[in-house]
């Protein structure tokens, strides 16, 4: 049975993501191998294939780590006791600072994703379609409400917010003019902007 902790107490399977999203992110998910990947974390290729059948399940990983946190937080917004500008202002915001704190992720993540199996895509896309349903929800919530505007169909209106958060890991900098939070301000600013009745 593979240790599942090292000598600092960290499990392994975050060693395996740890490596395997520096290793990815420098030199591409293609010209990464199994066995770098088991070097950097320290560990064994048996220990690597005891929590992760293969490089395409932690390719895999390294997105839905992050989708599952951004899920679990648009789902509390989304729930939020409180009017539906402030619930939708929060959520486009958050997902802006959860994508810049795991920039890595999101760029190994659309500069890779073909590489994953059909199952893992079909997987991966079902659990995307999943946030964006529910992120639309929260814009046709306001719509009906009378307090955003129809005219822009609300498909189209998530597609625009999603297209600048998937660009994000092609130009934010850590060390730029702007911090997360101040991006996630100007971009769910602009959101809100285009929903104006």
């Amino acid at each position: 049975m593979p240790r599942t902790t090292d000598g600092d107490g960290t499990p392994v399977p975050q060693r395996l993501l740890a490596a395997a999203t520096r290793l990815f992110a420098e030199q591409g998910y293609d010209r990464t191998s199994v066995q770098e990947i088991v070097e950097a974390a320290g560990v064994t290729k048996g220990a690597l294939y005891h929590y992760f059948g293969s490089k395409d399940d932690l390719l895999h990983e390294v997105y839905a780590r992050v989708l599952r946190v951004q899920q679990e937080r648009l789902d509390a917004f989304a729930n939020a006791d409180e009017p539906i500008e402030k619930r939708l202002r929060g959520a486009a915001a958050d997902v802006v600072v959860t994508t810049i704190e795991n920039l890595d992720d999101a760029a190994i993540f659309f500069r890779s994703m073909h590489h994953l199996s059909p199952e893992k895509n079909k997987q991966v896309r079902a659990e995307r379609r999943r946030y964006h349903e529910r992120f639309r929800a929260l814009v046709e919530e306001g719509q009906q409400a009378g307090v955003f505007s129809t005219a822009t169909p609300a498909d189209l209106v998530v597609d625009y917010h999603f297209g600048s958060v998937h660009h994000l890991s092609t130009w934010y900098r850590p060390d730029g003019s702007m911090g997360p939070k101040e991006v996630a301000d100007h971009l769910a600013d602009l959101l809100l902007r285009a929903l104006r009745p």
